[in-house]
């Protein structure tokens, strides 16, 4: 698994000599004659040590230099670095870093900073990847953060080992520095992140770790069609709607299908159509989808046991097919967190045959498992 990692060096520099943040060249420099000592290097040490012999499963990529070359040359971990910054860094350094790691297609943005930090990978990214904040800063107003160094390291095993790990979205806030050295502290709003977040059977249970399948399912069915009720819009028609076999699948055509009064069935192991006019198109073939118009939303589930994504059960969702579509616009994953776990950790597989698009595929893909509830989950090429 990809993971990008960005080290601040500065962030948190101004706290403990009493300075109440880091932002700025001229605070900086006061910090360090005063004789502070930056913090992020060695709290992301301290995450990277936590992952043990776990560390060396990831394919870690970073800047060179400060940013987080040099320590992970100092600690031999294997990576990949690009261009960086050999000594002092800027907010823009950040921005530059974390928009040529995601060209890198990493899964994973990992950084060690405090809010600024989080503020200028926001800039710079939005939500495009699940992100991990190492808190390093002074302030830390925002959401984004792992309470320590060490849970940051657990909530990377968990993706690497396919636990049952959240999607949620966090605040990014950030204070006036300048106002809060005279007294007056208030947050502002920034903006969100995805970032992963400690999971397990949180939802849909009767007892203490177990989930009842028949209200997950059901969950999930009213998540699907609120999504799909958002998509329609004055100004963009209704897409094709693709819904590939299963019985969760199953259960979402007919819920579709009883909204529109019509006595149409949809199909247990084929892949259905509801066209942008509402009329549905059941048990199509591979070449019937290369004929949809627009852009179609495909909304497929994952099988129970052989833990092949496509290119199993499915292949009428063929690889010239799924080339039209950009994930995670265009796809939405749904499955019970039971039939995530019984995957006992295993990631999701490719085999469409086209080696490159699954390529292009892999990651940290997104699970719909309930109406506002959502995992994180491997996906790799067979």
């Amino acid at each position: 698994m990809k993971v990008g990692l960005i080290i601040n060096p500065l962030a948190g520099v101004g706290g403990a000599v009493g300075l109440k943040g880091s932002d700025g060249d001229a605070i900086t420099v006061e910090a360090l004659r005063r004789g502070a000592v930056p913090r992020a290097e060695e709290r992301t040490q301290t995450m990277l040590q936590s992952l043990g012999d776990d560390v060396h499963r990831f394919q870690w990529l970073c800047a060179d230099g400060v940013m987080g070359g040099f320590l992970l040359r100092k600690l031999a971990v294997s990576h990949s670095a690009i261009s960086g910054v050999a000594t002092r860094t800027s907010a823009e350094d950040t921005r530059q870093v974390t928009q040529a790691l995601l060209r890198e297609g990493v899964a994973v943005l990992v950084f060690a900073g405090g809010d600024g930090t989080a503020r200028d990978i926001l800039a710079a990214a939005g939500s495009a990847v699940p992100m991990i904040g190492v808190p390093a800063g002074v302030k830390m107003h925002s959401g984004v953060f792992a309470t320590s160094p060490r849970s940051a390291a657990a909530l990377l095993q968990g993706l690497l080992n396919g636990e049952l790990v959240n999607s949620v979205t966090a605040e990014v806030r950030d204070v006036d520095e300048a106002a809060a050295r005279e007294g007056r502290a208030s947050s502002r709003w920034f903006g969100e992140l995805t970032v992963p977040a400690a999971g397990g059977f949180l939802q849909h249970t009767k007892v203490g770790g177990r989930e009842d399948e028949g209200l997950a399912v059901e969950e999930i069915v009213q998540g699907v069609c609120a999504r799909i009720a958002s998509l329609r819009t004055a100004d963009e028609p209704d897409r094709p709607l693709v819904l590939g076999p299963g019985g969760t699948l199953l259960a979402i055509k007919e819920r579709l299908m009883d909204q529109t009064g019509g006595s149409v069935k949809g199909t247990l192991l084929g892949v259905d159509v509801r066209m942008p006019d509402g009329r549905w198109v059941c048990d199509v073939m591979a070449s019937d989808l290369l004929s949809l118009p627009g852009q179609p939303l495909l909304i497929v589930g994952l099988p129970r046991q052989q833990g092949i994504l496509f290119g199993r059960g499915n292949q009428q969702l063929s690889a010239a097919f799924l080339r039209r579509l950009e994930r995670p616009r265009d796809i939405v994953l749904v499955a019970t967190r039971t039939k995530i776990k019984a995957l006992e950790g295993r990631p999701l597989l490719l085999d469409t045959g086209d080696a490159e698009l699954d390529r292009n595929l892999t990651g940290l893909w997104k699970i719909l498992c309930g109406y506002d509830d959502q995992l994180f989950y491997r996906v790799e090429a067979g």
